[in-house]
């Protein structure tokens, strides 16, 4: 690993990937170990557009751990950061005293220093912490010499997190241990599986949610009677036939499922009392424009589906992402929007039959989506091989640009 001989500084850099669910994790029946009231299913998207960067810096020099995200110094004593710092010196503490080799002994009594970006809006319902924690995990884990099933250690600092060691399709097997060492993360098939598919989030709003999920989904394991029926006779057989839906590429049935997910993970948070609102009018625009367009096709030919805050993510297949792309912009219109309206994979531009206007039939939003992030499915986690992509120097504080 990378070290600096001068000071003694031992420096990683790695990349991980934002996942967003399609059967809905919502509920803990442990908090303190973040253990899941039921399974859930994700797509891991591709880190060329959607990811977070994490340097970790490790040197005898240092006074204590510091962290900082996105260019602003966090308190590191934050439990759930603490949680994954503690249980990765644990493991790493383990191999030594297993006699492994390859363990930098004398760095496990080290600090270390932390400096993690995002490369979209932190906590506006885009997973950023997912991302945020499985990168944090990976990178301490290659600093430190740990290997093995670090989903255990990522879901403890948010949840979800567990899902984003992985890449293409994966589910968070919720586990029945009081430990939780069999809660853990599972690849279903890799991002190579189905190359058709892709992702366009649709940026409603790049806000930061008013209920947070972690205090959100609380309140709701307190006073949701539908979310216990949902974890208990819904989401199992739902996993099931996600499974089977990614294992056969059957787009219909993928799609399908996603929806009705979505839409009862939503009915749980109206379920909470107080009531949780996180989708908004735009939210809802989108969903209705969905089922018309599939209406006016006779087939699903494109899904939905929400987490804990406004914005879309859309599944579909290659051929139809010209089309669709170009119904959102018909339906909210960017020239007012200012900025680059779609980012990531090109889309290239497409007119609209009359008859599918009409079909649809709904009056342009001015403002209603500020951009659309075009994606697919991509890989889980990966070393920075670059050094001068490291995001602290040499000093181990953060380079100014980070």
């Amino acid at each position: 690993m990378p070290e600096d001989r001068g000071k003694k500084l031992t420096m990683v850099t790695c990349s991980a990937p934002v996942n967003i669910a399609v059967i809905k994790y919502w509920g803990k029946r442990d908090e303190e170990l973040i253990l899941p009231i039921n399974s859930s299913l994700s797509v891991t998207l591709h880190q060329d557009q959607l990811k977070t960067t994490t340097t970790v810096a490790c040197s005898r020099s240092f006074q204590e751990d510091r962290i900082w995200l996105n260019g602003k110094e966090e308190d590191i004593t934050q439990p759930r950061l603490q949680s994954c710092l503690r249980e990765i010196r644990r493991l790493a503490r383990k191999r030594r005293s297993d006699g492994e080799a390859d363990v930098d002994t004398a760095g496990l009594s080290h600090k270390v220093h932390i400096c993690s970006v995002n490369n979209f809006p932190t906590a506006a319902g885009l997973a950023s912490s997912a991302a945020g924690y499985a990168c944090l995990v990976y990178t301490l884990s290659r600093v430190m010499g740990v290997e093995g099933e670090l989903s255990v250690v990522s879901r403890q600092g948010s949840g979800s997190a567990c899902r984003s060691m992985y890449g293409g399709f994966v589910q968070w097997i919720m586990g029945q241990q009081g430990d939780g060492k069999d809660s853990l993360a599972q690849q279903v098939e890799p991002e190579t599986h189905w190359p058709e598919l892709r992702v366009l989030v649709l940026v409603v709003s790049a806000e930061r949610k008013p209920v947070g999920s972690t205090s959100g989904m609380q309140t709701s394991v307190e006073t949701s009677s539908l979310l216990k029926h949902r974890a208990d006779s819904v989401v199992p057989a739902r996993m099931k036939e996600m499974i089977e839906a990614v294992h056969k590429r059957d787009f219909t049935a993928f799609a399908e499922l996603t929806m009705k997910d979505s839409n009862q993970f939503h009915a749980t948070c109206l379920d909470t009392y107080p009531p949780i609102f996180y989708l908004n009018d735009v939210s809802r625009r989108v969903i209705n424009l969905v089922h018309r367009y599939n209406r006016h096709y006779r087939e699903t030919k494109v899904a939905y589906t929400f987490d804990a805050g406004p914005n879309a993510v859309i599944y579909t297949l290659q051929q139809n992402v010209e089309e669709f792309v170009q119904v959102v912009k018909h339906l909210f219109p960017p020239e007012t929007n200012g900025g680059q309206f779609l980012k990531g994979l090109p889309v290239a531009p497409t007119t609209l039959s009359e008859e599918l206007k009409q079909a649809i039939g709904m009056e342009p939003m001015v403002k209603g989506i500020s951009y659309i992030i075009s994606t697919k499915a991509g890989p889980g986690p990966r070393v920075v091989e670059d050094p001068s992509e490291h995001l602290l120097g040499s000093d181990g504080l953060p380079k100014e640009s980070a």
